[in-house]
Order: structure tokens, then C-alpha cells, then sequence
């Protein structure tokens, strides 16, 4: 076998479609990865903050979930079964039963469709659509929802939905929780929207939304705000969808990023770090009632990777029997707060935002965050942006990233946000 070793990296240039977006900004080809270590094939490392999109929350070839993995393989384990019955399948079941729903009083049904977290929306689109007859959808300013036409219609960036080249219906976008200012109270806003009979509003088949707007920029809802569209949505016959692809699985804290927000979607929508190990994953959870699709009439021929079964149950196990991450995570959150509050005061006009470990920085620009995480990868950090203007420098690192190399990725991005505050003049007075 011939492999392929190159600094020039020409055959990504050669070959690779134009479409390739996050190797512009880290132009390294990465070799090997641990933890919340990435190793570039010159050998040198990077604290990851980027995390696979919040893909690797238990960080990279987690050992446990490796060597499960491996061991299924070399017992010839099934690592394609469509929809077929399989062993993985049950043990990753049952697991998901006694350490995730039964503990949390949950009834739900598992739909297993697309490995995309962009599939699983499609299927939640379709599934509220199909329980209601009802067409229209509710999605929120900033909210992201994937890039296939309906994921993409429920989508707000501009750029993304750009790319479709046909209209995108069947949705209706409502401002988020503080997108138009303190003045305006958004949830009495969509109220009066959907009460009003002269809205030009259809009654929606859903409303969908992120408690954490993690690609829109890390605004999060209030637990009050959450409540109440979950009762405008009661009130108006509508299924409330809460897409949990990038916001769950640990990320605020609790396993769902709603838990202790008092509410009970009618679908869930999973994906990202389902699996444990950063392999295609996904899932909606449906209430018992709603799970009304005929057999395969919503399908995916990838909807039973055996491999993500294995590990998404090793990965429940070792990370969800009992409170000892989700307390790490409550620490740490504390702990980057603090240290993205000392950051932000070296600017002038910037603010936190976020919510667990899904928090960052909106330095009031673009152009002032790009340059940011620029610096930051040149001095061994992998960090992006997010927002409308990807104006919001976001860290996302592993929820298991030990102390130490998360505090030296902290100093990189304290010490880059000096360096240019200082170098530009836009440091806070």
C-alpha cells in the first residue's frame, strides 16, 4: 500500500472539491489524535478547542470505547445491518434505556435514520408534518439546522441557504430570545403571531429549536423563554422539536441541554457526539404517540452503523452511570467564564456568550475574531468562529480535556487577544 505523505498537501488542492472549508483555516495535515490533542504530520500539536463541532465531546480514541470497538471487529461483528435486529443494537438500547431515559422519567421511542444530524431534522420535519397534516414550521433567527433543503429551510444563515438554488418553504423564521433587543419579549411576539387570524402566519406542525444557538453564535435561551414556547406550542397544536445535535450529549452540562429547563419535546433530535467516538451517529426521540411512520417510510441506508452502537454504549457507561462528568463539566464551566471574562476585558465593547461548555467571545467582528483564532492556530490552538458574521470566537473542547491543557489552550487565546488588542488599538479602556 502507497501512502501518501505531503507538506504541499496538492493532492487536497488537486482533488478535493472546493466545498473543503475548515482546512483553510488550519492548513496542517493532521495524522493522529488523543484527548484534546490533534498531532499534525510534522509532529507537532495543537490543542484541539474545535472538538469535531462538539463531535469528540469525550475527546479523541477515548481507550474504552477503542477497545470495544476493536474487539466487535475482530469477532466479525456486523458493522452494517440497515434496520435489521443486532446485538450491538440492543446492548446500545438498553444502555440508552437504563442510563439516560429511565432516570429521567422519559418515554420515548428511538428513530434511527441518516448518520447526519441533518438527517435526523429531516425526519423530525417530516415525522411533526405527517402527525399534524399541517405544512408550516416555526424556526428562530440564527438557528442552524443542517444543510439538506428542509434542514436548510429551518436554517437562518444566509451564506448556507445561498447554496440551495431552489426557494426554501415551509418555514416560517420568528426572532430568537434577545435577537431584537431587551424590548421586545420574542415569546409574546410569536403569540401573538400564531393567536392572530390576520397574521398571515399558518398554523405550524412544529416549532424547532436550539437552546444553545451554537453555530448562530452561542446565544442561549433563558429557562423562562424555553417554557414558554413549549406552552405556545401546546396551545397552538404544534409539536415542540428541540435539536440537540451540537448542544447535547453533556455539552451544557446535563446529558440534554433542556433538562433542567422544565420541558418535555414532543421529538428530540441527536447526532454529534451520540456515538462517543466520532462516528456517523443519529437519532430522534419521539413520544410513544407521535411514532406514526410506516415501516421505511423514512429510512437511510447508513441507519444501522453497528460500529457507533458499540461505542455510543460504551460511551453512556463510562460517562453516564453516574454524576462524575457532568459535575467535571459544572467546574470547568465555572472555569472558562472566568477566563473568557479576563479576555473579554482586554477589548473594548466585547461580551461572553454561551452557556456550559459551549461559551466564547463576540469581539464585535469577523474580520477581529478570523484574525484571532489565526493567531491562535499559529501558536498551537485550534479554535473557530461562529455567528452571523462569524464574529464569535467559540471554544469547544472536549468535556473530558484534563486541567492543565485546558488552561495553556486559555492562555494561547488570552495571549493572542493581547498581542492584537494591543498591536490594533482596540483594547478596552
Amino acid at each position: 500500500m502507497t501512502t501518501v505523505r505531503t507538506d504541499d498537501k496538492a493532492i487536497f488542492e488537486r482533488r478535493e472539491s472546493a466545498a473543503r472549508s475548515y482546512c483553510r483555516s488550519f492548513p496542517v495535515v493532521f495524522e493522529k489524535a488523543s484527548g484534546a490533542t490533534l498531532t499534525g504530520n510534522d509532529g507537532r500539536d495543537y490543542i484541539d478547542f474545535l472538538a469535531g463541532c462538539s463531535s469528540l465531546n469525550y475527546g479523541h480514541n477515548d481507550p474504552d470505547m477503542k477497545a470495544a470497538l476493536i474487539e466487535h471487529m475482530q469477532a466479525d461483528g456486523l458493522a452494517h445491518g440497515l434496520d435489521m435486529y443486532t446485538g450491538a443494537k440492543a446492548d446500545f438500547l438498553d444502555a440508552f434505556e437504563r442510563i439516560v431515559l429511565k432516570p429521567r422519567d422519559m418515554d420515548y421511542r428511538m428513530m434511527f435514520m441518516g448518520p447526519t444530524g441533518a438527517n435526523a431534522v429531516e425526519a423530525a420535519l417530516k415525522l411533526a408534518r405527517k402527525v399534524t397534516g399541517r405544512t408550516n414550521v416555526i424556526a428562530f433567527t440564527n438557528g442552524f439546522h443542517g444543510v439538506t433543503l428542509g434542514a436548510l429551510a429551518a436554517t437562518g444563515n444566509g451564506y448556507h441557504r445561498g447554496g440551495a438554488g431552489v426557494p426554501l418553504s415551509g418555514v416560517t423564521r420568528m426572532p430568537f430570545e434577545g435577537a431584537m433587543g431587551g424590548d421586545l419579549d420574542t415569546a409574546d411576539f410569536l403569540n401573538r403571531m400564531l393567536s392572530e387570524p390576520s397574521s398571515g402566519v399558518e398554523p405550524p406542525a412544529a416549532i424547532i429549536l436550539e437552546t444553545v444557538q451554537g453555530e448562530g453564535g452561542l446565544n442561549a435561551a433563558s429557562r423562562e423563554w424555553v417554557r414558554r414556547v413549549a406552552e405556545i406550542a401546546r396551545n397552538h397544536g404544534a409539536l415542540l422539536i428541540v435539536d440537540d445535535i451540537q448542544a447535547g450529549c453533556g455539552r451544557t452540562g446535563p446529558f440534554f441541554s433542556f433538562e433542567e429547563m422544565g420541558v418535555e419535546p414532543d421529538i428530540i433530535t441527536m447526532a454529534k457526539s451520540l456515538s462517543g467516538l466520532g462516528l456517523p451517529f443519529a437519532t430522534l426521540l419521539v413520544k410513544p404517540e407521535y411514532d406514526i411512520f410506516g415501516p421505511a417510510e423514512h429510512n437511510g441506508t447508513f441507519r444501522g452503523n453497528n460500529h457507533a452502537f458499540v461505542t455510543a454504549r460504551v460511551a453512556l457507561e463510562k460517562f453516564w452511570a453516574d454524576s462524575t462528568l457532568q459535575e467535571a463539566v459544572l467546574k470547568k464551566t465555572s472555569y472558562l467564564k472566568s477566563r473568557l471574562a479576563k479576555i473579554a476585558d482586554r477589548l473594548s465593547a466585547a461580551r461572553l456568550k454561551g452557556r456550559g461548555m459551549m461559551q466564547g467571545v463576540d469581539v464585535g467582528s469577523g474580520e477581529l475574531a478570523s484574525e484571532i483564532c489565526a493567531r491562535c492556530f499559529e501558536n498551537g490552538l485550534v479554535i473557530e468562529t461562529s455567528g452571523a458574521h462569524d464574529e464569535v470566537v467559540k471554544v469547544l473542547a472536549p468535556l473530558t480535556i484534563d486541567e492543565e491543557t485546558f488552561a495553556r489552550g486559555l492562555d494561547i487565546l488570552e495571549e493572542a487577544v493581547s498581542e492584537i488588542a494591543q498591536s490594533t488599538k482596540i483594547a478596552a479602556e
